[in-house]
C-alpha cells in the first residue's frame, strides 16, 4: 500500500505516543525518524534484555551523540524503563525520547506520572477519511473500519477478525488481566450492543451473568487498552434534568462490527446506524486530538428522552451533531437539535445523513456524512471546511 500522509505532527520534544495496536504509530515513527536509535519491545530479544536489566538503557545512551533521538516502542511491556528514562531526561538534556504504547494499564501501576511535565502525551488514531482522500469508501469504512493494519490487508474482513482476537489473546489473556477469559469474551459480545448507547452496567452484568464490579473492571480494561472510550453528558448551564450515564464507543467502527454478533433477528439498519455514529465519533475524536486543542466530546440527553448524538465543545468550537443512517430527512429527526438550539442558541447545529444534498433546514446544517468526513481536517474548524477539499 502506498504511504499515506498522516495528520499527526511531531510535537518537537520528548513525548508519549499512545494508540491501539495497528493504528500506525511504529510506521509513522520509522518514517519520521529513520536515524533514531530504535528499541522494539515486541521483539523477544529486546524484551528479555531490558526486562532483566532496564539500566542497560543508560549504557546505550552513553554512547549516543548529542541531539540523538531514542525510540522505545510499546513501553508498557517493560514499564520499569520509565524510571531510567526519567533519570536520563534529567541527566542528558541533549537527548530526546519518543515512547509509544498501546496499553496504559501497566504504565499507571508503574507511575507514568514521573514524567509529567517532561513529556507530552499524544495519540494516534485510525485513519481519517481526509487522510485517505479518494481511497475512502463510506460503506467499506462502516464494515471493516479504518485501522491502518486492516486497511493495508488484502483480505480486510479476515484481518479484522484476527486483529480483534489479537487483543484478547495477547493483551488480555497473556497479560493475565482477567481470570476467566470466557466471561470476558461474553462481556465483549454484550458490551458491543451498547456501542453508541447510554451505558447501563447493571444490564450488561445481567446479560454476562457476572457481578457489576466485574463488568466495571472489564470496562476499565477496554479503556486502558484503548479499545473503547466514554462520552459524558453535556451539562454546562443545564436548563433541564439530564441523563447521568455516559455513552460508550469502540475506537473503530470495524472493531465494533467484528465484535457485535448478528443473527436473523438483527436489523442491518440498526447495526449500520450504530456503526455510522461511531465512525463520526472516531473522526471527531481524532480531529480534536490532532488539532492539539482543548475541545471535548459530549452527548446531550434529557430525562424525558430528548437527545443529541454528539456535542463538541471547546474554546473556539460549540457544535451539536445528530447522525442518522438515512438518505431522507424528516422534520421530526431534527427535534433534538431544535431543542438543543433553544437551550444553547450560540451553538452550531449539524445533521449528518446518507443523502447527497447539503441543505439548511430550521437553521440546521444538513450535510451528507461522507462529504463531512472528507472535509474534516485538523487545520479547519468544523464549519470552516465547507466547500473546501
Amino acid at each position: 500500500m502506498a504511504t499515506i500522509d498522516r495528520f499527526f505532527h511531531d510535537p518537537g520534544q520528548t513525548f508519549f505516543l499512545f494508540g491501539p495496536r495497528g493504528t500506525g504509530k511504529s510506521t509513522w515513527i520509522r518514517q519520521q525518524f529513520p536515524k533514531a536509535y530504535y528499541i522494539d519491545l515486541l521483539s523477544p530479544d529486546a524484551f528479555r534484555s531490558f526486562s532483566a536489566k532496564p539500566e542497560r538503557l543508560k549504557d546505550i545512551c552513553a554512547a549516543l551523540s548529542a541531539g540523538s533521538t531514542i525510540i522505545i516502542d510499546e513501553i508498557q511491556k517493560v514499564p520499569e524503563l520509565l524510571d531510567v528514562v526519567h533519570q536520563l531526561i534529567e541527566q542528558r538534556k541533549d537527548l530526546r525520547f519518543i515512547l509509544t504504547g498501546s496499553s496504559a494499564r501497566k504504565l499507571k501501576r508503574a507511575g507514568v506520572d514521573l514524567l509529567a511535565g517532561r513529556a507530552l502525551f499524544r495519540s494516534m488514531h485510525p485513519f481519517m477519511a481526509a487522510e485517505l482522500g479518494s481511497s475512502f469508501s463510506l460503506p467499506e469504512a462502516l464494515t471493516t473500519g479504518l485501522v491502518p493494519l486492516v486497511i493495508d490487508s488484502p483480505d480486510k474482513k479476515e484481518s479484522l477478525s484476527a486483529y480483534t482476537g489479537l487483543y484478547i489473546r495477547e493483551e488480555v489473556q497473556l497479560e493475565g488481566l482477567v481470570r476467566n477469559i470466557g466471561s470476558f469474551n461474553r462481556f465483549l459480545e454484550s458490551i458491543s450492543f451498547s456501542h453508541g448507547s447510554v451505558l447501563n452496567i447493571s444490564d450488561v452484568a445481567r446479560d454476562c451473568q457476572v457481578k457489576r464490579k466485574t463488568v466495571e473492571g472489564y470496562i476499565a480494561i477496554l479503556e486502558d487498552l484503548m479499545l473503547a472510550f466514554m462520552v459524558p453528558v453535556f451539562s454546562k448551564r443545564a436548563k433541564r434534568h439530564l441523563s447521568a450515564h455516559p455513552k460508550i464507543f469502540f475506537f473503530d467502527a470495524g472493531v465494533f462490527r467484528a465484535l457485535r454478533p448478528s443473527g436473523p433477528l438483527d436489523s442491518p439498519s440498526e447495526i449500520d446506524g450504530a456503526a455510522l455514529e461511531g465512525l463520526v465519533v472516531q473522526h471527531l475524536r481524532a480531529w480534536i486530538s490532532y488539532r492539539g486543542g482543548s475541545d471535548n466530546l459530549y452527548f446531550w440527553r434529557t430525562k424525558s428522552g430528548v437527545e443529541v448524538d454528539l456535542v463538541v465543545y471547546g474554546p473556539d468550537t460549540f457544535c451539536a451533531c445528530e447522525v442518522k443512517n438515512t438518505d431522507k430527512i424528516h422534520s421530526k429527526m431534527l427535534n433534538g437539535l431544535v431543542n438543543f438550539k433553544h437551550d444553547y442558541p450560540e451553538a452550531e447545529a449539524c445533521f449528518l445523513y446518507r443523502g447527497k444534498e447539503s441543505l439548511i433546514i430550521k437553521g440546521i446544517h444538513c450535510i451528507p456524512c461522507e462529504e463531512f468526513l472528507l472535509r474534516l481536517k485538523p487545520e479547519y474548524k468544523m464549519f470552516e471546511a465547507k466547500g473546501r477539499r
